[in-house]
C-alpha cells in the first residue's frame, strides 16, 4: 500500500512538472490547455514505465548547488573544444575511459552519464556492469577526477554516501 501510495505521489509530481513545462512553452494560452493535459498525463504514463518510481528523494537544494558546477565545466570545456577546432595543430588525443562507477545503476547512472554527455569533450556511449564507457576528445586531461567530482555530486544530490573503494574491471 504504502509502494503504491509513493508511486502515485511520484506520478503526480511528474504529472504536475510536465503540465507546468506545458503552460510555460504556449505561453499559458488557455486553447492549449486540452491538449497539455493530454499530453501531461500520457508522458508521466510513459516516464512511469520506462523510469519506475522509486523510494530515492532527491534533495533539491543539493539538486539546485549541481548546477554553478555543471555551467562552469560546460563553459570550460565549450572553450577548450573551440579552442582545440581553431587550432591548426588541432591537439587531440582521442580515446576511450573506461570509468568504474559507484552510483547504483538506474536513474543516478542515467544522470551522470547525461550530464558528461552535455558537457564538451566527453561522450557517454553505456555501461558495461560497472564500468562507463566515456569517449574523450582528449585523454590527457583528468576526466577521471571530473568524473568522479560530478559522480560524487549527483550522488549527495539523491543522499547516497559513495565507496571510495575502486576495484579493477573484470
Amino acid at each position: 500500500m504504502i509502494a503504491l501510495m509513493i508511486g502515485l505521489m511520484i506520478g503526480l509530481k511528474r504529472f504536475v512538472l510536465l503540465g507546468a513545462l506545458w503552460l510555460a512553452l504556449t505561453s499559458n494560452d488557455p486553447a492549449a490547455w486540452p491538449i497539455g493535459i493530454v499530453t501531461a498525463a500520457a508522458v508521466t504514463m510513459l516516464s512511469l514505465r520506462l523510469l519506475p518510481a522509486a523510494g530515492r528523494r532527491v534533495r533539491l537544494a543539493t539538486l539546485i548547488a549541481l548546477a554553478p558546477g555543471f555551467l562552469t565545466g560546460s563553459l570550460r570545456g565549450g572553450i577548450d573544444v573551440a579552442r582545440r577546432a581553431f587550432d591548426p595543430r588541432l591537439p587531440l588525443s582521442p580515446g576511450w575511459l573506461a570509468y568504474l562507477v559507484r552510483l547504483p545503476s538506474g536513474a543516478p547512472r542515467a544522470a551522470l552519464g547525461g550530464e558528461l554527455s552535455l558537457m564538451p569533450g566527453t561522450l557517454t556511449a553505456g555501461e558495461d556492469g560497472r564500468a562507463l564507457y566515456v569517449h574523450c576528445l582528449d585523454l590527457d586531461q583528468p576526466h577521471d577526477q571530473a568524473i568522479a567530482t560530478e559522480e560524487r555530486r549527483i550522488g549527495a544530490s539523491l543522499g547516497l554516501a559513495l565507496d571510495d573503494r575502486r576495484e579493477a574491471p573484470s
